[in-house]
């Protein structure tokens, strides 16, 4: 067992973390509610004998996944850093994993050291319902999906706009302004992946865009109809989120990142089926 007596100077740990969102009411502590945030809390305060806060690059809503969420906290201890991911790993519960720990400096912070956020969308468009990819995607079989239509319906969004049309009600923040990086948009078999990179997200904003975009792909909606409903920012014509299970959390972006590209990268499996992966090996 490790000594956590004589506590030394205070250091700041980041950690990078993956969990299944399906149990979860999103990553923030919330009263008489079950959080990623809490349960990382309370696995800490059991190896320090006090509670200490996490802070973490974002917040994620119910049922939300992540596969590399990223956050830290400051603690007098004689652990090592790099030493916390197992410690703590030992108090998890089965839907959540630390993937890493490292040491950080005094002025690196998990939300506002961070210069992107990136999130994957996955839609399961085969007509027959499957119980292995049911947790992590949405099953759309009602109409076929063009993803060229998505792809074209995500390229305007590229740069800094006003999407108050996909903002929840709720949310604290007190503007809709979004820098978006990068879209992207790819088929593999009856699975369709939708990625958007931004600088920060919405309360919902990612959930209500999937909502549209698919009636885009399905022909329910036009390009054009699409494009000046959230140019003129009309979120009362904003209706249907996606579920929350094809939502995941990919990565987060730093200029100064303690952990290796295979840590947090890319961390989410794609679902693949047989016949794709014979496919992809010829």
């Amino acid at each position: 067992m490790l000594d956590t007596s004589q506590p030394q100077k205070t250091q700041r740990v980041a950690l990078v973390i993956q969990y299944l969102g399906t149990n979860f009411h999103g990553w923030q502590r919330q009263k008489a509610q079950r959080t990623v945030q809490e349960e990382i809390e309370t696995a800490i305060a059991n190896v320090l004998g006090y509670h200490v806060t996490l802070h973490g690059a974002g917040r994620t809503d119910a049922g939300v996944h992540a596969s590399a969420q990223v956050a830290h906290f400051e603690v007098r201890s004689k652990i090592p850093a790099h030493k916390w991911a197992t410690v703590l790993n030992s108090y998890m519960p089965p839907d959540i994993l630390i993937r890493a720990s490292a040491g950080v400096g005094d002025r690196w912070h998990a939300r506002f050291s961070a210069i992107y956020r990136r999130y994957r969308y996955t839609i399961y468009t085969e007509d027959r319902p499957n119980l292995f990819v049911k947790p992590f995607s949405w099953h759309y079989y009602y109409a076929p999906l063009d993803e060229s239509l998505l792809q074209a319906a995500l390229q305007p969004l590229l740069g800094k706009h006003h999407l108050a049309a996909f903002h929840r009600a709720g949310s604290a923040r007190k503007h809709s302004w979004v820098e978006v990086q990068a879209v992207e948009c790819c088929r593999r078999g009856p699975f369709i992946h939708i990625e958007i990179q931004a600088n920060g997200f919405l309360y919902g904003m990612v959930r209500l865009l999937v909502g549209m975009l698919v009636q885009v792909a399905s022909g329910q909606r036009s390009l054009a109809n699409f494009t000046e409903i959230w140019q003129q920012q009309r979120r009362e014509d904003v209706k249907h989120a996606a579920p929350a299970q094809g939502l995941c959390l990919l990565r987060v972006g730093y200029p100064d990142f303690p952990f290796p590209p295979e840590i947090w990268y890319d961390s989410q499996p794609y679902l693949v089926f047989g016949q794709q992966l014979a496919e992809m090996k010829n």
